[in-house]
């Protein structure tokens, strides 16, 4: 059964509440990394006017009971349950919101999570998902200073949270938080119809972009706009993406173009080459058909490499083959996640063409806002395709053989 709660807007800050987490080394679990620090600061006056003056919210009606994509034990397969209780507004933490979903993309993220092969065990039960786009529904009680309203259309992303008050938040390293938890892998994520987050971590959705859209740029566009940014390409710099076709590769192609980058994209097959071809990049390999895929990248850069590479492929191989085709003083730029890959690189050649290893994961919240503020203005076009949560299982599937061009996002 429904019913109608009214929810006051008050004071404390938040941490997020979660069932029982999985203990996480921030040292070996790999963070985002990211720009500019943007914790917001307060001042006693703002705390005391909060105290004698609480405002009350509008009305909404919050069901019981919602429709989730849940992986119930490790090795178990997904289930679509109908019953999967929702958050109550009462139940919120301080500095909490209740974001009713309208869309969420789909990550190879998400397959890693589900399948458990990552170095670190995501929480069971889990519902995945992390790039999910819905309206603020409910705020916690006591939260202060919240940057976003009820009624705002905001973004859920992979960092639900971090205390925004250690070492790394104040530098802008909020992904390497001791405290940081993650939508669908420590606390539940988008793949439900009512997802809980924090007031200071979900990102306003500009008026002009589609929400379904907007879900895309929330993970892949913004880690590969990060990557990009923090490989400091010049303007007329190579840059090569081996799967440029895919999720985040199609996205890359289109950011690297917006930055005045002469872009090299790596993948198979005609559809793909069609796709990135249309999208910016100005030239195209097919490692299918390619007898030296090392030799062919450096003849299509000059013949000396391209400047940068940036890796979203999730295997060992793609690290491996950039250190030997990168020009003298490139970068590659680790991006993809292989649960238990190692990144093996000559040292000698490392060392005497003065190579670049950076890792680059996803983004911080002002990437995050520089990111849907370029797609927003019509620079960067997110291919995708929209299903219902159903279709999930599937599109996990379609992921691991390889066979999706752009993205899947799925609505609700």
């Amino acid at each position: 059964m429904n019913h109608i709660i009214r929810v006051p807007n008050r004071l404390l800050r938040p941490q997020l509440a979660a069932r029982s987490r999985p203990s996480i080394n921030t040292a070996s679990f790999p963070r985002l990394l990211s720009s500019s620090p943007s914790s917001p600061f307060q001042s006693s006056h703002t705390h005391r006017r909060a105290l004698e003056h609480p405002t009350m919210s509008p009305q909404f009606t919050i069901p019981k009971t919602q429709t989730a994509a849940v992986v119930p034990a490790h090795g178990s397969p997904l289930e679509i349950r109908h019953d999967h209780p929702v958050v109550q507004p009462e139940d919120l933490k301080p500095g909490e919101c209740l974001v009713k979903l309208i869309s969420t993309g789909v990550c190879h993220t998400d397959l890693h999570c589900a399948k458990n092969d990552w170095p670190v065990a995501s929480i069971v039960p889990l519902v995945g998902g992390h790039e999910g786009v819905g309206t603020v529904v409910a705020i916690g009680a006591h939260t202060a200073g919240s940057p976003v309203k009820l009624g705002d259309r905001v973004g859920i992303k992979w960092l639900a949270s971090s205390c925004l008050k250690c070492e790394f938040c104040r530098k802008g390293l909020e992904q390497v938080c001791p405290k940081g938890q993650y939508s669908g892998f420590t606390i539940d994520g988008t793949f439900q119809e009512y997802c809980r987050s924090d007031v200071q971590h979900v990102t306003p959705i500009p008026d002009n972009l589609d929400s379904a859209e907007a879900a895309s740029i929330l993970c892949a566009g913004i880690t590969v706009y990060r990557a990009i940014k923090y490989s400091k390409s010049q303007i007329g710099d190579w840059i090569v993406f081996p799967g440029a076709g895919g999720g985040l590769g199609h996205l890359a192609v289109q950011y690297a173009a917006a930055m005045g980058l002469r872009v090299l994209a790596i993948d198979t097959g005609a559809e793909k080459k069609d796709l990135v071809m249309s999208l910016g990049a100005e030239k195209w390999i097919d490692f299918k058909e390619s007898k030296d895929l090392v030799k062919d990248i450096i003849a299509a850069t000059d013949g000396l490499g391209p400047h940068t590479a940036v890796i979203t492929a999730a295997t060992s191989a793609a690290y491996e083959q950039a250190v030997d085709y990168l020009r003298p003083g490139g970068t590659l730029m680790a991006v993809g996640l292989p649960g238990h890959a190692t990144l093996n690189a000559g040292i000698f050649q490392t060392v005497v063409k003065s190579i670049n290893i950076q890792g680059s994961y996803v983004g911080n919240r002002q990437d995050a806002f520089e990111a849907l503020d370029i797609a927003s203005r019509g620079k960067v076009k997110v291919v995708f395709k929209t299903k219902p949560l159903e279709a999930l299982k599937e599109t996990y599937e379609a992921l691991e053989a390889g066979t999706i061009a752009g993205r899947i996002v799925l609505n609700f």
